[in-house]
């Protein structure tokens, strides 16, 4: 009776030690990072855009109608709404200024790599008046797609820092360069 007392005191202090063992492994261990909700996307845009490296005019950040496909393909560059589920934007409050964010939630049937493609041949890099961004960067997190577009010295560092926030668990990188020399209509 004594040995089988002594027994289980050992199996369960064997199971105690694991278990405690594995929660303190898992507290030191970094978050996974959620990004799901419209509100957590616009939680993670206040984080990048409070780091001190990140120079930007003022911003307006909200939550698009993924059902306005026009919206969408403005933002995006996706000629349709499929399998989008969440899209929040990030753009200037004074639209002369060559900036834009969005970050775009699809679902688990949506083929990433080719909505990124297709996000990077469609997208509007001169859709401001006078003004074009001049870099265009596109990767994912899960199911998430980031795209910023704007000047090198603003675009850069908010991918950057998005790359960061998700510990750069991130998919194949996309990027544009528009070209500075294009052709003027014969009229002008």
């Amino acid at each position: 009776m004594k040995k089988t007392i002594i027994i289980i005191v050992s199996i369960i202090a064997v199971i105690a030690i694991t278990v405690g063992g594995y929660l303190l492994i898992k507290g030191t261990m970094p978050k996974e990072k959620k990004l799901q909700t419209a509100e957590e996307m616009q939680n993670m845009l206040n984080t990048i855009y409070s780091n001190e490296k990140i120079n930007l005019p003022e911003l307006e950040t909200t939550t698009i109608d993924v059902n306005d496909t026009i919206q969408v393909g403005v933002f995006t560059g996706l000629e349709s709404n499929d399998n989008i589920e969440e899209l929040v934007v990030s753009v200037p409050f004074i639209n002369a200024q060559p900036y834009s964010l969005a970050i775009v939630k699809v679902n688990e049937k949506a083929d990433i790599e080719q909505m990124k493609q297709e996000m990077l041949d469609n997208i509007d890099m001169r859709r401001w008046i006078c003004v074009s961004a001049e870099k265009l960067y596109i990767t994912n997190y899960e199911n998430i797609i980031f795209l910023v577009m704007s000047s090198e010295e603003w675009a850069k560092p908010v991918y950057d820092e998005f790359k960061n926030y998700v510990g750069n668990d991130i998919g194949k990188e996309l990027e544009k360069s528009e070209a500075e020399d294009f052709e003027l209509p014969p009229e002008m």
